[in-house]
């Protein structure tokens, strides 16, 4: 795998498709198994930390250009802004700003669009990994929401930060309260790109179940 650096938040590297079966992976793989593929590319991405110390610990921007014989992919780190309200991400010297809004239809797109084909709508329901700056936003979180019924949700600690996995019921949660609620998390933290295989795997779960409730139980607002 070729790795080059292009500034401190930006990174490209090129995987030939050789390399990706070396690695136990096909082409099948890469397009129609999204588990799989999410494998592959948080397996090449502990590779570039490795070589060039690049840690991903937020969101990120990825550009993926299929070639001939391999894959060439741009992976960006954005910042958050103070206020926590926007995303910017540095692309060539470009600065694209996205609202909560706009974050939530991006998480929605990635996680019910990818999914659709000939116009049937995927019946997985709709999960996602929320990621904080530092515990006190989880407990904030927890006592924003009075009621979790028809959200699963469990907590992590992973890579030094704290990571809520939510999944909707949507046999009890529609898809306006789905988005409506998935706003209202994004308040406090961000959408990760860190996958509940790789918690599950690797990180150390604080609450297995329920998660919201039981924060709110034992850490009372001050």
């Amino acid at each position: 795998m070729e790795i080059e650096r292009i500034n401190e938040n930006t990174i490209k590297f090129y995987i030939s498709y050789i390399d990706i079966e070396d690695r136990g992976f096909d082409k099948e793989d890469i397009w129609y198994n999204r588990e799989r593929s999410e494998q592959l590319f948080w397996q090449m991405m502990d590779e570039v930390n490795y070589k060039e110390d690049f840690s991903v610990d937020g969101p990120l921007w990825i550009q993926v250009q299929a070639m001939d014989k391999g894959l060439e992919i741009v992976v960006t780190k954005a910042q958050l802004s103070k206020d926590g309200e926007s995303l910017e991400l540095n692309v060539d010297d470009k600065t694209i700003q996205t609202s909560v809004e706009e974050k939530v239809d991006s998480v929605l797109e990635d996680k019910f669009g990818s999914h659709e084909e000939d116009g049937e709508e995927s019946e997985e329901e709709l999960s996602f990994v929320i990621q904080f700056r530092d515990f006190e936003d989880v407990i904030q979180l927890s006592h924003y929401f009075e009621e979790t019924y028809g959200i699963e949700n469990r907590l992590y600690h992973y890579k030094e930060k704290y990571m809520l996995y939510v999944e909707f019921d949507d046999t009890v949660l529609g898809d306006d309260e789905q988005e409506d609620i998935l706003s209202q998390l994004l308040e406090f933290g961000y959408d990760s790109q860190t996958t509940i295989y790789r918690l599950e795997e690797y990180g150390k779960v604080i609450f297995a179940d329920d998660a919201l409730t039981q924060v709110k139980q034992y850490f009372p607002l001050k």
